[in-house]
Order: C-alpha cells, then structure tokens, then sequence
C-alpha cells in the first residue's frame, strides 16, 4: 500500500449528485466528504500495511466505508454494493461511474489489521483532530461519562454446557486440522453422537444426578483429549491450536484431576467445597475468551464487556450551537470497576488534548482521592455525588454515624457524641489506599451510657476509620455541596449521557468476538454516531439543548 491523496469524484457523478441534492438534505456519506475532505489520511493507517505485492486500497477510504457502514447499519456485503452501485457513496469515495468497487472481504481484512497493529482509535483521534481545528471541540469544557454493559456476540452458557461446549470445539479444531490423527485417538463414532450438535442445542438432563454425570463425561473425555494432544507422538503444533489452551483452561477451572490407585480421577470442582477462579479470570465461552460474567444491582447479569462513552456537554458551545461530540470510547471486560477507568479516561482526554474543565460522572466512578488528583494531575473537576457513609448508624438513620464525631488532625484523635476522647491514632493502608484507625478504649465505652446508639461491636469499643486530613475534609465538603438544590441542578447535567448511550447502542449491535474486535467496533460507532449529529448540524437542524430528559426530571424531582 502506497499512502496517496483521496481521489476527486469524477464531474459526471459530482454533477448528478448536485442535481439530485439541489433541493434537498445531502446524505451522510456527500456531505462528509464535502465537510471533512480526507479526513482519514492514508499515510495514518500505512503502518498497518506492507509496501510490496499488489496495489492494497487506501485504508483512509476503507475507514470512511467502515464509518458510513456504521452509520446506515450496513453488513460488509451490504457496504460493497452500496459502494458499486450507490451515487453518494461513489461521490464519496472518489469513484469513476463504472468502478466496480471492491469485495466485501476487504472491510474484513481491513479491521484484522486494524486490529492486529493496534490503530483501533485512530478514526476517533483523526476526527476528533478536524473538529478541534474547526473549533467544534476543545480543551477546557464540560463533558460527561457514563458506562453500560455490552453483551457478548456469543451465546450464555452454564458451566456444564461450557464444559461440553469446549470439548466440542476441540473436536471440530482437530477435524479440520489433523483429521488423520484423531481418528487414531478417539472413538470417532460414539464421540460424534455426543458432540455432533451444539451443547446448547438440546435438552440437558432433568435430573441433578444425571447432570453430575455428564459434567463428569465432559471432564474425563476433555482429559483425555487433552493428554492426547500432549503426548511424544501426537504433533507438537497441535498444542498451539488456540481451542486447545482454551480447553486447558476450562479443565483446571471448573475440575479436579487426581490420580489415584484405580487410576486417573476427574471431580468438578465445586464453588463450596472447592472454589472457583473470580469472575474477571473465569471463561464463560470457547469462542471468546475475553468475554466476563458479571452482575449489577439484583435484575442484571450479563456475559461480555462494559463500554464507557465521554462527550461533551457545554451549554453553547461558542455561540455556534455545535452538538455534542463523543470524545473518548474505553470498553473494558464487564468486570472491571467504574472507579479504575476514572484516570485512564482522562490520560486519554489528556493525550487528545482534549482534558475537560468539569467532568460529570456518577457516583461509580469518583473517590476522595480521584477528586483530587485529577484536579491536581489534570486540572478537571470531578463532578459526581461521593457515596454516603455505609456505616450501619447511617444507614439505619439513628445512632452516631461518623459524622457525629468530631476529629482532630492536630491533636490526633476523635471526641465522641458524649465528650470521651479516643485512645489510638493509627495511619494504615487498606486495600491500597491510606487511612487512619481511630479506637476508642473499652473502659470508656463499656460503662457509655449512650453506647447503644454507637456501637454493638463484640470487641466492646466503638472504632472508626476515615481518610488522611486533606481528603477528609475533601470528602465532607463535597458531601455537604451536593446536598444543595443548586449543585443538584448543575449536575442533572450528566443525564444526558444517557441518551448518547442509547443511541450508541441504537447504531450498532455487537458483531464481534474478543475485546480488542469489540473495542474497535465501539470507536467506529462514535465516530459514526459523530458525523450523524454533525450531518444533522451541517444541515441545519442543531441540538435542541432545550429538552430534559426524563432521567433528569426524575432526578430534580427527587433532590426536591
């Protein structure tokens, strides 16, 4: 691939389009080439491709298709027809009226090498590049981040079918890579009426007895298999096959192998007796091994990734009634905490130059200390409600919560509700993170008259952990503002990420399997759900900043 401009649509189909148009909205795809001209430059992706062999498609245009594609919600065949035979398309790309175009397996090839060479968010950063010379995003605003759980493009399985499920993706693997040889391992003719169909595809066994068998057959048949593979005579490349380490893992995840006088004995393991591996290490399926279970609140249980959107939110941006833009997409396994991705989504803001001035965010993802570094380190404030006190005092609504105690830095100590002063003072770090312990001895609490309503701790004496001085006061400041009507209003702010999120998912559903597939269909979709909000503006129709949302009704119905 040599890096080259885009091409100039030819006269012929520049006319037709212009007449056609004349009267009416152009599309997305006319009027981003007229808007945006090259906006993925070639020379950007060139590091994915080789400089010899044939002459490749430019990989600036490919991005644009993959773009559009995203858009019009087109599948690859889809998008190569459109690219034969659609005038706009053709405008857009710069091809002569009797261009045939492309195969639809070239948008394949182009995302694996995308993909494979790490360029996933080069579209967003090459966008996002444009808009701030036009001045339609900038450093210093307001955005606003939100996450939502993304489902996996493979089917739920429980751990019996999973078992199941892995075996007979071996199978197939070894079918089709060294058919000879497995038939000299396996039984061919009873193994294939076992593992013909999906596991999911019938009905498992009624019985809780019967399904321990099975999973029990699955194990010792997985075994087998896979002390097959690993034997001095079996090919040693038939160890690399990737369904072959994911059956290793699934075999020392979810059994028991233990040799024993009678000889070799599989067990599955059992979360009480035995325990299972965490949710963010555990497989769920054999067909993406980046795929997590993961729950949220009672109701939701999901099998794949989280997402998290950034965009922004000025009031006015400028006086030009620009829409709000997506100006970061991070997707992260489903198990993966809100609060973690805080400062990578700002190093990532940072590294756009593009680090906001006010950050709105729930209450997932901010802490005392994140509050005040990312002022310090990135000069944004964090505007979120910081979670309440969790102790059992405040959330009973009666007795001395920590907040009824008074704490003194200098003195190092704490005055209780009944005037009685603490006994120790220990710096500590728990979980990674700083505190102090504050005790109060047991002869002060055991004769409390009020001791009840502080504590029923068997020790006998009331303890209190809170955080160094300056986050402390960070964090009861911060609780006493958000309190306020005013601050409740500013932050209603931060619902309206909800609906960028909803639209997101409106634009594109999950195609792919693995996290990096999967990240870089969640970048094309911004860069898409971008350029619709801008053909929107471009054509006269700017964001209606005047609505609120019903979330955000609900949340100033709830602050009054």
């Amino acid at each position: 691939m040599s890096p080259r401009s885009w091409p100039e649509p030819s006269p012929e189909i520049a006319a037709a389009v212009r007449k056609i148009y004349a009267r009416k909205e152009p599309p997305l795809a006319v009027a981003v080439r007229d808007q945006l001209p090259e906006v993925f430059p070639d020379t950007e992706f060139s590091g994915a491709f080789g400089t010899r062999g044939r002459p490749g498609i430019s990989p600036g245009l490919l991005a644009l298709v993959t773009v559009v594609q995203m858009a019009e919600n087109l599948t690859d065949r889809q998008a190569a027809d459109a690219a034969r035979k659609d005038l706009t398309w053709k405008y857009a790309l710069g091809l002569d009226l009797a261009d045939e175009g492309f195969d639809a397996s070239v948008l394949s090839e182009f995302r694996a090498r995308v993909v494979e060479h790490g360029l996933e968010e080069r579209a967003l950063d090459l966008l996002l590049a444009a808009l701030k010379e036009k001045g339609l995003v900038k450093a210093g605003g307001k955005q606003r981040t939100d996450s939502t759980h993304v489902i996996s493009a493979v089917r739920d399985l429980n751990r019996l079918e999973l078992a199941g499920e892995s075996v007979r993706a071996v199978l197939e693997a070894l079918a089709a890579a060294a058919p000879g040889w497995l038939a000299t391992v396996v039984d061919i003719e009873p193994w294939s009426r076992r593992y013909a169909a999906r596991i999911d595809s019938w009905r498992l066994p009624s019985t809780a007895s019967k399904r321990a068998d099975l999973a029990v057959a699955y194990g010792t048949d997985a075994v087998a298999l896979l002390e097959a593979v690993y034997r001095d005579d079996a090919p040693t490349w038939l160890r690399e096959l990737p369904a072959v380490q994911v059956l290793r893992t699934v075999v020392m995840q979810n059994y028991q192998v233990t040799d024993t006088p009678r000889g070799r004995e599989v067990r599955r393991r059992e979360a009480e007796e035995d325990g299972l591996p965490p949710a963010r290490a555990r497989l769920g399926s054999p067909y993406d091994t980046d795929a997590r279970w993961a729950a949220k609140g009672e109701d939701l249980f999901w099998l794949g990734y989280k997402i998290h959107l950034s965009e922004t939110c000025d009031d006015d941006d400028g006086g030009n009634g620009a829409p709000n833009l997506i100006t970061n997409v991070a997707t992260t396994a489903a198990t993966v905490a809100d609060a973690s991705m805080t400062e990578p989504i700002h190093q990532a803001l940072a590294g756009r130059q593009l680090t906001p001035g006010e950050h709105y965010v729930d209450s997932g993802y901010p802490s005392a200390a994140l509050v005040a570094s990312s002022l310090k380190d990135f000069g944004t404030v964090l505007i979120s409600p910081l979670l309440g006190d969790c102790s059992p005092q405040a959330r009973a609504g009666t007795g001395y919560d920590p907040a009824a105690f008074a704490i003194d830095f200098e003195q190092q100590n704490a005055v209780c509700p009944q005037g009685r002063t603490s006994s120790s003072w220990s710096p500590c770090t728990q979980r990674g993170t700083d505190a102090v312990v504050i005790k109060f001895a047991k002869t002060t609490c055991g004769p409390c008259p009020a001791r009840g309503q502080c504590t029923t701790s068997k020790a006998g004496y009331r303890q209190l952990t809170v955080l160094p001085r300056q986050l402390h006061e960070l964090q009861q400041a911060a609780r006493l503002t958000q309190a306020t009507r005013d601050w409740q209003h500013e932050y209603r702010r931060r619902a309206g990420v909800e609906g960028t999120i909803r639209q997101a998912l409106a634009v594109t559903g999950t195609r792919y399997r693995s996290l990096a597939r999967t990240h870089l269909e969640h970048v094309y979709s911004a860069v898409a759900l971008n350029l619709i909000r801008l053909h929107a503006w471009w054509n006269g129709h700017p964001l209606d900043r005047t609505r609120t949302s019903h979330l955000a009704r609900l949340e100033l119905t709830l602050a009054a």
